[in-house]
Parts: C-alpha cells; structure tokens; sequence
C-alpha cells in the first residue's frame, strides 16, 4: 500500500483508544496529528471595540467548551465580575459541566440541550423571554445559529471572542505525507497559505463535513476521502473502509 504517512490536522486524542490508533496499526501507516488552525482569544482592547458591555446582560449561550475558556478570560482581563445572578444555557450537558471550571456549578441557574444542536436549546431560550442574552462566538461561526435565534426572536447579542487563526509551518518541519485529513474550510485556507504553491499529484485528501468538502473542491483539490457518508458517519469510519478497499486492491494485483 503506497499511504505511508498521513497527517490528520486536529490535536492527538487524549485517550490510546481511539480509533486512529488501530487504524495505524492494522494497515501498518503512521498518523500523525497537527492542527493546521488553531484559536486564539481577543485582547480586551480589541474586545471593547464591538462596544459590548458584559454586565448589561443576564443570560449567556455557549456552544463549545472554548467559548466557555475565552468569555471567563475575557471577564477576566476587562475585570468583570460575573454576577451569581447570570444564567448559562449549554448545547450539552458536557459543555455546561464544563462551566465547572470557572463557578460553583450547583450555585447557578445551567440549562442544557441533549442533541448538542441549538434548536434542542430553543425551548428554554423562548420560556426565559425576558433575558438579555450574550452569544460568544468565533470570528468564523455557524450562521445558522444566528439565523434560528433570530426566528425564535430571542433576545441576543453576537459577540466575538475569539479568532481561528493559521498554526503555521516553520522551515524545519517536514511536508513528506501521503494523505491529508481536514475538518474545516479553515484548514484548507491554512494549507494554502502555509504552501501557496501546493501541487497536490499523488497525495490523498479526506475530510469531514460538506462545507469542508466543498472548500477542496473550491480551491481545486481531488477530494478521495469524505465523510459523514451513510456506511461511514465518522472519519476514522471513513478511513477504515478506504484502506480496507486499497488494501484489497494492492492484493489482487
């Protein structure tokens, strides 16, 4: 089999049991893991200039674990204090045990969803009307969010915390890989700018996600691997049937 080397552009699981690792072994190929994109927070000075005042509002919609990190650390540097009063609604129950972190969890009023989608979120948005809501987002956000609060009429203000920004390349870091794993347009953006004069020929590209699907094909790449898909809704999923298949290939030759 000729994919020695794949690159997955996200940060190395935390746990030896993750599907990648049997993955590598099975098929005898070496996955490596770096984030091509990495978040970065606002300063407080760039923060001020959205002219947001945090205290004006008594609710706040998280979405992911990292808007949590940079709305405390933002509170923090504008020297903010976050009233025992506020409400924190959560897409999950793990994103708002997450708030654990930062509060006395069982002192404070945490609404969360089950699904991990806003919509499931909606229900007690609507039932607490009378908030004012701050939505803390990244620079580069799912519109569709905005765009559901703004039908359910709730009361928000969109504020952006926190940029996604190029972790790039430096001179002595080897390029030698045969296939490239992707799960965000932001990737394919930093691949681009990290190689501008990028020739693709015989390297493989999965990726995960329509949007990121569509950002190869925009940009002018062969997309070989694409996940979710019915008989691979994961990407190691997605991978396993595609080293599987060249495996088979290589046999029958």
């Amino acid at each position: 089999m000729k994919i020695k080397k794949v690159l997955v552009s996200q940060p190395k699981p935390a746990s030896e049991k993750s599907p990648y690792f049997d993955i590598a072994e099975k098929y005898g190929v070496n996955i490596e893991f770096r984030p091509f994109i990495k978040v970065e927070g606002l300063s407080p000075k760039e923060f001020r200039q959205q002219k947001i005042s945090i205290p004006e509002y008594t609710a706040v919609i998280f979405t992911a674990r990292t808007a949590i990190d940079h709305f405390f650390k933002l509170c923090e540097g504008l020297r903010v204090t976050i009233p025992d009063t506020m409400k924190y609604f959560c897409v999950t129950e793990s994103v708002a045990l997450y708030l654990q972190k930062y509060i006395v969890y069982r002192k404070r009023k945490i609404f969360f969803g089950n699904s991990g989608k806003l919509d499931d979120l909606i229900p007690s948005l609507v039932k607490h009307s009378d908030e004012k809501y701050l939505f803390p987002v990244s620079d580069v956000h799912n519109e569709e969010h905005t765009a559901l609060l703004d039908k359910n009429k709730i009361n928000y203000t969109k504020a952006v915390m926190y940029r996604t920004v190029s972790n790039d390349f430096t001179p002595e870091e080897k390029f030698d890989y045969d296939m490239l794993v992707f799960f965000s347009p932001s990737g394919i953006n930093s691949l681009l700018k990290n190689f501008p004069n990028f020739d693709q020929k015989e390297i493989k590209i999965g990726c995960f996600g329509p949007t990121t699907a569509k950002a190869v094909r925009d940009a002018g790449l062969r997309l070989d691997v694409e996940a979710p898909r019915p008989e691979a809704p994961s990407m190691t999923a997605a991978l396993e049937l595609y080293f599987k298949e060249i495996s088979k290939a290589s046999k029958n030759k």
